[in-house]
């Protein structure tokens, strides 16, 4: 009996090692969604918007950016003027702007309609990356269509 211990313990530490060395779980790894986000680099918010994001599985990548040279590339991507916040995204080819939530990218990435992208307008209190979610203000993401028009994508009611 110690034998066949012996041997089912060593196929078991033998199947985890070979996994853990395997395409597969490479293949795992970069299957996550790759953001790049353009951001004022003194932003405390973006930062923190950013953080969770990566805390659900994001691979985030940063550029700072400031002023009119932001605006210019949210305008350029896009964004209509009324839908801007602080920080920008890129994700699989659709733009991100402001605050919005991981779930709502997911979502997006895997609807995949024929859009610009995602948006929440201003810095809405509570929304990720700006405070708590337990005080949360309510607040509305928007689904940017390619001629500048928007949708509600999801609502988010006050805590």
């Amino acid at each position: 009996m110690t034998q066949d211990t012996f041997s089912r313990r060593t196929l078991l530490i033998g199947g985890v090692a070979l996994f853990a060395a395997s395409p597969l779980r490479v293949l795992a790894q970069s299957a996550a969604p790759a953001i790049h986000v353009m951001k004022d680099p003194n932003c405390g918010c973006c930062s923190a918007w950013i953080e969770i994001l990566e805390q659900n599985g994001f691979t985030v990548t940063t550029e700072p950016s400031l002023g009119t040279l932001l605006m210019r590339y949210k305008l350029d991507n896009g964004i209509p003027q009324d839908m801007v916040s602080c920080h920008t995204g890129r994700v699989a080819g659709y733009m991100i702007e402001g605050h919005v939530p991981a779930a709502d990218i997911r979502r997006l990435l895997s609807e995949r309609p024929n859009a610009v992208g995602l948006a929440v307008p201003g810095m809405p209190y509570g929304s990720p990356g700006m405070g708590p979610e337990t005080q949360r203000e309510a607040y509305e993401v928007f689904l940017i269509h390619r001629d500048g028009s928007t949708e509600v994508f999801s609502t988010y009611p006050a805590a």
